[in-house]
């Protein structure tokens, strides 16, 4: 019997890592993709990246537009609700046996709330994990108590599922989607990157992405401040600045970057790169800066160092690639000036991946194929 999945992706983040799988999907016989593109997908701010979607061959079954053009608390949650009132009517068209989300963000939490409202089942990726520094932390264990699939990408995480009280039979152990992201795209070179995007590498560059750190002391605004504050001081590096997620606070911090790059002519913004762009800059640079999960999860499997900003990341599994620094310019500086020692640059080839060597996506399909998609939504909490 064919079963319909229904794929529900807010961000460029989020679909980069699930492309593999919704192509997987999209090849099975057996099942039926359908695709729900909202939040930063549908917003001019952020790029417009559900053409990137389209550009692979996808068709968006359902668009939930929910973003308006502020960034306060209460935006944020207006948006929350309009996403929950989109989703649940695009769920009521479309009809699937499965929803299918990664991660923790506030629109992702909205569509599975109206799954589960609609008693559809959810099968979530990349539950369990701890992000100390942002409300995405609450989010994503609300979702892992919403799903009947749990897709994990350590032992640490897959015990940590388990400790919220999910059965043991419904949490799989499949490595990082990141790392089958970086294995699976045959990546661009220096030269094509800067023809691509209109750039010129020095001979030393970085790659920065900093979010709104939703929960710290520091406003977004003081953080990203201290973070240009330290790299106003490396004329001679190549700086290439993605913008950050639809969160709290986000717009100062957009406002921010481009001033920064009006005035700094080694530094370029890109609302979006698109995956093939990113990961490829990313195999170029000499490390990622900022507090975005890609320096956790994907950086390690390329072998490049992060300089992992204050504590947006703090709890999520590191790789020996990793340093971490306070959000000030000191500690920033003093990061940096470690990630491009020679004593840092020689222990890299040393470094591994703590998710894996790769077949994440395969390891999703498989269970996504044998899934007996029972409407009976109705577990038991396992307790230890």
């Amino acid at each position: 019997m064919n079963r319909k999945i229904c794929v529900v992706t807010g961000s460029r983040a989020d679909y980069g890592l699930l492309r593999l799988v919704m192509k997987g999907i999209d090849a099975e016989p057996s099942l039926t993709l359908q695709i729900i593109a909202t939040g930063m997908h549908l917003s001019p701010t952020f790029g417009l990246t559900y053409k990137e979607i389209e550009g692979d061959g996808f068709k968006i079954n359902k668009k939930v537009e929910c973003l308006s053009s502020s960034d306060s608390p209460v935006a944020i949650a207006e948006a929350t609700g309009k996403a929950l009132a989109g989703c649940a009517k695009a769920l009521a068209e479309l009809k699937p046996d499965l929803v299918l989300v990664l991660g923790d963000r506030f629109e992702i939490f909205a569509a599975c709330s109206a799954a589960l409202l609609a008693r559809i089942p959810i099968a979530h990726i990349h539950g369990g994990e701890v992000t100390a520094g942002a409300y995405d932390e609450a989010f994503r264990h609300s979702i892992t108590k919403m799903s009947s699939i749990h897709f994990v990408a350590t032992e640490e995480y897959k015990k940590r599922v388990i400790q919220l009280g999910e059965s043991p039979n419904t949490v799989h152990l499949v490595g990082g989607l990141g790392v089958d992201a970086v294995k699976h795209l045959n990546l661009l070179s220096k030269n094509q990157i800067e023809q691509s995007l209109g750039i010129k590498f020095l001979d030393k560059s970085l790659l920065i992405t900093f979010h709104p750190a939703t929960l710290e002391d520091q406003t977004p605004a003081e953080q990203i401040s201290e973070l240009l504050a330290a790299l106003s001081d490396r004329p001679d590096i190549t700086l290439i600045f993605t913008m950050p997620n639809a969160d709290t606070g986000v717009l100062e911090i957009m406002r921010r970057i481009r001033d920064f790059v009006e005035k700094n002519h080694n530094a370029y913004a890109f609302e979006s790169l698109g995956q093939l762009n990113y990961l490829s800059c990313m195999a170029i640079v000499d490390g990622i800066v900022g507090n975005s999960s890609s320096g956790i999860l994907e950086a390690p499997t390329l072998r490049i160092g992060t300089v992992n900003i204050g504590n947006r990341q703090l709890g999520r599994t590191q790789s020996c690639s990793v340093i971490n620094a306070l959000a000030n310019k000191e500690s920033i500086e003093t990061a940096l000036n470690k990630l491009y020692s020679q004593e840092f640059k020689s222990t890299q080839n040393a470094c591994k991946s703590p998710y894996g060597e790769g077949g994440a996506s395969e390891k999703i399909l498989t269970v996504l194929s044998d899934y007996n998609y029972d409407k009976n939504l109705q577990k038991s909490f396992y307790d230890l």
